[in-house]
């Protein structure tokens, strides 16, 4: 009999935020999460293969090595429109 936990896949835009919960089986790696969460189903411009995966905002290096952990989430990053310090930069030259 195999183990089962639950886990989060976190996703967001300016418009939308989605956390789904799913139940894997235990030894399921963060990337086979993502991919099991049928979270594209809400953002078809997720590509699993080329978008950076973290937990609990700490990014995950190899998502389809790593094993997840009950209770843990798994969250989707967007790609950066802007360097964050050209950003501030930009807003302390207003």
């Amino acid at each position: 009999m195999s183990e089962y936990i639950k886990v989060e896949v976190a996703y967001a835009t300016p418009a939308l935020q989605k956390i789904v919960v799913v139940k894997v089986p235990l030894g399921t790696s963060v990337f086979d999460a993502a991919c099991e969460s049928g979270i594209e189903q809400f953002f078809p411009e997720i590509d699993f293969d080329s978008i950076d995966m973290g937990i609990f905002g700490k990014v995950v290096k190899k998502p389809k090595d790593q094993k997840i952990r009950e209770g843990e989430r798994v969250e989707l990053y967007r790609p950066l429109i802007i360097d964050p310090k050209q950003a501030r930069l930009n807003r302390a030259a207003k």
